[in-house]
């Protein structure tokens, strides 16, 4: 095959074809020859011009591949910049002792924001130097001003020890940071509250410890001048409108106290950060986007595992090689190539095996390097994480397999190629892990290699979707009322919530109508001043989970020890922990003995099966309130409130490579969900036109709902997980076929809205996703759901293709 992979010579920072003889040791590990045709993108990073009116992306090199396209990412050089007058000589030096001889612009640019109180977020990529945008004008005036402090907060404990480490390392004295987390002595919170000036914590310790006892932390509170929210793209969906109405606690309890603390996020690339940050915090932000640091070519190749003829899945659907043997194998040939090399996967576990496999194959080579290649996953003592990241910095380990804990904020990159085994469920967090490859004198290689899943396979077909593409919506609701009323009664705890507090802080008229029923049930008292918690000694915060649904939690024993090993919501319990379930909690697996769910308790033991469970469930789903409606022709869009009654059927016991080995029934109650959907209509005679008559209906709405559900996520950052659905040929709500696709969370998470908002972008790529996929009559990565009540029966995935070009051809019209 004629090698053309050009080169422009209008790119002037390029360094080397690394990533390109990366790959060509990727292809050769698969027995295809090396060459293949490479997408090179401009100086600007677009992709070259799509054939006006073409639906279709650029065709992969060789269909019998699996490799469906290979994109060269060029180079892009720095921009440094002076450091700015106000910043305080001792703090620069420091800098500059750790190397940082000058800011890049995007750090000055959002530094010189913060400094002047404006609320600024940073939206940048990975290794772009985030954390000097806070770092210089919170250490800045906390040298200048002995009495001030700052807050940091971080979603996990990890990531802000790390901030923690390296701002120790800048060795400025007065500045007394400390952790304060839920692993702290009492002893040492106190000294922490009387003596340190940065706090480095996370929502979870602000809502259940500081705030409920914010008088113990006045002084504290009263000289806050900055607070820093770190990776805020991960405040999403239920948790994030959590976080948002944490937040504006945090800020109406230091407004009590005198203090108006400036607001500094950072965040990885996501769509509208400006737009974002300001529903997360409550007030106005702004963004800065464009990344000044400089950033290594890279080459990101499109990786689909061949289908494994001599497996069937469900209903006789082909089933492809996993993604993690795919990825075992790969890097164990980087490794053989002396490259070093990460490979993302899914679960601790994962990360073992996938090493364990990398192992066996270098050791048929060379038995050297066995020792060279080690798994890194959370539940690691502290040293031993570090001597694998030191291992790694330094080359003494070549390839590692990883979870995500290598994603956020520890100082890894510079690798010469990372491997994605499945992609990670947004395009943010995907270009965070592919961040981590790419030096200054060599460019490096990104793998995605697809799992049985509609999204990646729509992905790894279409690279304009992943390259080039703006990244996914954060969407998070702060008025869900059912978010919002747990939210307003801890608050009244804290502070009386007066009527200014509802208007301006609360969100007005939903949150007055939530607090005049929380006095109606008892929980708050109404005088003329405001809403008052009723009790001196109890707080509601205890009882108040910012990481759940707010249906209460059922506790996870271990049925030898009793040892608690965390919480699942109420709501998923069902079909998570049911008895049976293989269950994995913090990268350990176990199996469930039991589940009481009126004592809210599921009994379980340590166990690592050969197979995953998948559990099955009915829904029926009520229309209760009509928001929006458009018409279309044959077609009709809505988006409103809808009751969702679901049951828990079955589950199904799935080996390794996806084969069903048994499905168990299961008799679980019954449970409603007040959530939002947005749902569409379909004429029959428009479906007849098309050439599907009654008896192919079920199975095309069927086929297409399942597909709708599993690509929202490229819109909207969100698991599959958290979206539910339903199709119907004849609906008693609508008197017509119907696809409904509702929020998983009460009272919603904005994933339904802002599929409404994206409707037909959404529906255009999940008909492509159905039309590429290389089966015949479906499969899981087309329209097959691994959670279907029905079994995935029946499923029409021509007639899918057909429905999609029915709406889309009303909607276009």
């Amino acid at each position: 095959m004629q090698d053309q992979r050009i080169v422009d010579p209008e790119v002037p920072a390029l360094r080397s074809a690394r990533g390109l003889e990366l790959l060509d040791r990727v292809l050769a590990g698969s027995g295809i020859e090396p060459g293949v045709p490479v997408i090179e993108l401009g100086p600007s990073g677009e992709l070259p011009p799509q054939q006006p009116g073409s639906e279709e992306d650029e065709a992969a090199a060789d269909p019998l591949s699996p490799l469906r396209h290979a994109v060269r990412l060029p180079p892009r050089a720095g921009r440094a910049v002076p450091w700015p007058d106000w910043a305080a000589p001792e703090v620069v030096s420091a800098f500059r002792t750790t190397g940082v001889t000058q800011p890049w612009s995007h750090q000055a640019e959002g530094a010189e924001h913060a400094h002047a109180g404006r609320d600024v977020v940073v939206a940048t990529g990975t290794a772009s130097g985030k954390s000097l945008v806070y770092q210089l004008p919170v250490l800045t005036r906390l040298s200048t001003d002995p009495r001030a402090t700052a807050l940091y907060l971080s979603p996990t404990k990890a990531l802000a020890a790390d901030q923690l480490r390296a701002l120790r390392g800048l060795d400025l004295e007065g500045i007394r940071p400390a952790a304060l987390d839920g692993d702290v002595p009492m002893d040492e919170r106190d000294w922490i509250r009387r003596h340190s000036r940065w706090i480095f914590s996370n929502p979870d310790m602000l809502h259940r410890s500081v705030l409920p006892r914010h008088g113990r932390w006045s002084a504290f509170l009263r000289r806050l001048s900055y607070v820093v929210v770190d990776e805020c793209h991960t405040y999403r969906g239920v948790f994030g409108s959590h976080v948002a109405l944490l937040l504006r606690r945090l800020l109406r309890v230091a407004r009590r106290y005198g203090a108006t603390p400036t607001i500094v996020l950072a965040s990885a690339t996501v769509a509208r950060p400006g737009e974002f940050a300001s529903v997360l915090t409550g007030r106005e932000v702004r963004a800065v986007t464009e990344d000044g640091s400089p950033s290594a070519g890279r080459t990101v190749a499109l990786w689909e595992p061949p289908l494994l003829p001599e497996l069937t899945g469900e209903n006789g659907a082909p089933v492809r090689r996993p993604a993690s043997t795919e990825s075992s194998r790969m890097l164990a040939d980087l490794v053989i190539e002396g490259a070093r090399s990460l490979a993302f996967v899914r679960s601790r576990r994962g990360a073992e095996t996938t090493a364990l496999g990398a192992r066996r194959i270098v050791a048929d080579v060379d038995r050297a390097l066995v020792d060279r290649i080690s798994a890194y996953r959370g539940g690691y003592l502290p040293e031993e994480r570090r001597e694998l990241e030191a291992a790694l910095m330094s080359g003494e380990l070549l390839g590692v397999a990883t979870t995500n804990a290598l994603e956020l904020g520890v100082d890894i990159a510079g690798l010469d190629a990372v491997i994605v085994a499945g992609f990670p469920g947004t395009r943010a967090s995907f270009w965070q892990q592919a961040g981590r490859a790419g030096r200054a004198a060599d460019e490096a290689l990104v793998v995605l290699v697809a799992r049985d899943d509609p999204m990646d396979t729509y992905l790894v077909h279409h690279p304009r979707a992943l390259i080039g593409a703006p990244v996914e919506s954060c969407v998070l609701d702060p008025g869900n009322p059912y978010v919002l009323a747990p939210q307003l009664v801890c608050a009244a705890a804290e502070l009386p919530v007066t009527p200014e507090d509802v208007a301006e802080v609360f969100g007005g008229e939903v949150a007055a109508r939530l607090l005049d029923e929380l006095v109606s049930d008892g929980v708050l008292r109404r005088r003329p001043t405001g809403w008052f918690w009723p009790s001196t000694r109890e707080q509601p915060a205890a009882s108040v989970d910012i990481r759940g649904s707010g249906l209460g939690q059922v506790a996870l024993v271990e049925a030898a020890t009793g040892r608690m090993l965390g919480t699942v919501d109420g709501a998923s319990a069902p079909g998570s922990v049911h008895a049976g379930a293989v269950y994995l909690h913090r990268g350990e697996s176990y199996v469930v003995d039991e589940l009481d769910l009126e004592a809210g308790v599921a009994l379980l033991h340590p166990e690592e099966p050969e197979w995953r469970t998948d559990s099955r469930s009915t829904a029926d789903v009520e229309v209760v309130a009509v928001h929006s409606r458009s018409d279309h022709g044959p077609v009709s869009v809505f988006f409103g409130d809808v009751r969702v009654t679901g049951q828990v059927v079955a589950y199904q016991r799935r080996a390794a490579d996806g084969t069903v080995l048994e499905t168990v029934p299961l008799t679980m109650p019954a449970q409603e969900l007040e959530t939002r959907s947005v749902w569409y209509t379909i004429d029959d005679a428009a479906l007849a036109d098309a050439g599907i008559d009654g008896a192919r209906i079920p199975g095309a709405l069927h086929a297409a709902e399942h597909a709708a559900i599993g690509l929202l996520p490229l819109f909207a950052i969100c698991d599959r997980w958290d979206i539910g659905g339903l199709s119907t040929a004849l609906h008693p709500d609508t008197g017509l076929p119907t696809v409904f696709v509702h929020d998983g969370h009460p009272g919603g998470a904005g994933l339904a809205e802002r599929g409404h908002a994206v409707l037909e972008r959404w529906l255009r790529a999940t008909r492509s996703a159905i039309r590429d996929c290389g089966c015949r009559t479906g499969c899981p990565s087309c329209v097959q759901s691994p959670k279907c009540g029905n079994g995935n029966n029946p499923l029409d995935k021509a007639g899918a293709v057909r429905v999609l070009d029915v709406v889309l051809g009303a909607l276009r019209g």
